[in-house]
């Protein structure tokens, strides 16, 4: 396993495209956080039963920053679903001891923007 933790964070997102549940375990810690705006500080096991299950969705992912200060990695990646459907989010991990011990996931955008370059969207115009 890796100690670096923008190594750790790399570890992590390979773990979603291979499938590799053995790989996320060995990850992240027993007390292990998760949070996005959908998801208020799960647990461990809450993550596996809720999250871990979207891997068989992700065809690729790819680290567009990543970012390590302390014990935090900031990361923005892309990730390709398989049905063809691309997307951005922005996560903030700690990880101490070579484990992580709590992701903080900040939903992006699809891709391609569904605005223009130099432009905009309505709030309402994204949910329909």
């Amino acid at each position: 396993m890796p100690d670096d933790a923008s190594d750790i964070a790399r570890a992590c997102y390979q773990a979603y495209v291979d499938k590799d549940r053995a790989t996320i375990e060995a990850l992240l810690d027993a007390d292990f956080h998760f949070s996005s705006p959908l998801d208020n500080r799960l647990d461990r096991g809450a993550y596996f039963e809720r999250c871990w299950p979207n891997s068989a969705r992700i065809r690729a992912c790819t680290i567009k920053r990543i970012v390590p200060i302390g014990e935090t990695v900031f990361v923005t990646y892309e990730g390709e679903a398989v049905s063809g459907k691309s997307f951005r989010n922005t996560e903030v991990m700690t990880i101490r001891d070579g484990k992580i011990v709590e992701v903080e996931v900040y939903f992006g955008w699809s891709l391609p923007h569904p605005a223009p370059e130099g432009g905009f969207v309505e709030p309402n115009e994204l949910a329909g």
